[in-house]
């Protein structure tokens, strides 16, 4: 039996803790200075082949294809930075169209005041797809929320240094 000073207790990641940084090489180092307050399509999939073998009847093979990857969408309270609308309005700029972002999604341990790193999403070669002005309402006294979606080419997870 272990010692259980000897034991190490992992908790699971918290969702709530997160940050968002984004950068365009050779343009800025962070397009974004801004905390959003929902992330969401961190993603990937492979597509399966099946083949089924002639006078096989009770089997089939399952083979790996491609791998695809989803759409981030950040939603954020506004903010008076306008990077994230200077970046899509360059992207559509003739001679501009392949300007790509590298993004980071950056979770951190629930209890640290001194935000430490638990696990970290790159996203590499990013495209904005959707930016969202907030829902303008006077009568209604809630935040106002842009939404901003990019697609990715890749999604790597890069744990923490203990």
């Amino acid at each position: 039996m272990a010692n259980q000073a000897d034991e190490t207790i992992i908790y699971p990641f918290t969702s709530f803790n997160f940050a968002v940084e984004i950068s365009i090489p050779g343009v800025s180092e962070q397009v974004c200075k801004a905390a959003f307050a929902e992330c969401d399509g961190l993603e990937m999939s492979l597509e399966l082949k099946t083949i089924r073998e002639g006078g096989n009847n009770n089997r089939q093979l399952r083979l790996l294809g491609p791998v695809s990857y989803g759409q981030v969408t950040l939603k954020r309270g506004m903010t008076a930075n306008f990077d994230l609308w200077k970046w899509f309005d360059t992207v559509l700029q003739p001679g501009k169209h392949n300007l790509r972002a590298d993004a980071e999604v950056v979770m951190f341990e629930e209890n640290s005041k001194l935000q430490k790193e638990r696990v970290r999403f790159r996203l590499s070669r990013c495209l904005p797809v959707k930016l969202k002005a907030p829902n303008l309402n006077a009568k209604d006294g809630a935040v106002a929320i842009e939404e901003f979606q990019m697609a990715y080419e890749m999604l790597t997870i890069i744990p923490a240094q203990s």
